[in-house]
């Protein structure tokens, strides 16, 4: 039980960081980063709750191809994606509004009172079969599909090939 929650504070810590971290930091591409990492946090709770389906879509669909996703929409779109004009990051009054919202929700939620529900398991191979059974090798030629197109943005926006 103390592992458990030991591995939940060590998840909870590295989703705020990381999310902070996505909020903070200048660059698109590094925001990128961030945010694959705070998904693979995700991932873990996932794991760490005994939902294994879950987190493994969740390091495929979220960590994997949302961010391939979120970078080729940048290098087709950005001709600069390291330079300073390519720059993200908040102010001083989203992350004002945002800790106030934090303050209210936590508060909120302080006063809600606990209760105790069953969880119960599910099949793994059940599910899957449900959800992927006649799509999975449509699926799989999606993603070798996508990977041409990711090599393809990142030929036409290399410096140096005017």
């Amino acid at each position: 039980m103390i592992l458990d929650l030991l591995a939940f504070l060590v998840l909870a810590g590295t989703a705020v960081v990381t999310a902070l971290a996505a909020l903070l930091v200048r660059e698109l591409v590094h925001t990128i980063v961030w945010v694959a990492l705070f998904f693979v946090s995700l991932a873990g709770f996932y794991f760490l709750v005994s939902a294994p389906f879950l987190g493994v879509l969740q390091l495929g669909v979220y960590a994997g191809a949302v961010t391939i996703l979120l970078l080729f929409g940048v290098m087709v779109t950005r001709k600069r994606i390291f330079a300073r004009e390519a720059a993200t990051g908040l102010g001083p009054a989203p992350i004002a509004l945002a800790l106030l919202v934090v303050v209210v929700l936590a508060t909120a939620a302080s006063t809600i009172p606990s209760a105790t529900t069953q969880v119960h398991g599910y099949s793994v191979d059940a599910l899957s079969a449900a959800l992927f059974g006649p799509y999975g090798a449509w699926l799989l030629l999606l993603g070798l599909v996508m990977l041409p197109a990711l090599a393809g943005a990142i030929y036409l926006v290399r410096e140096g090939r005017e």
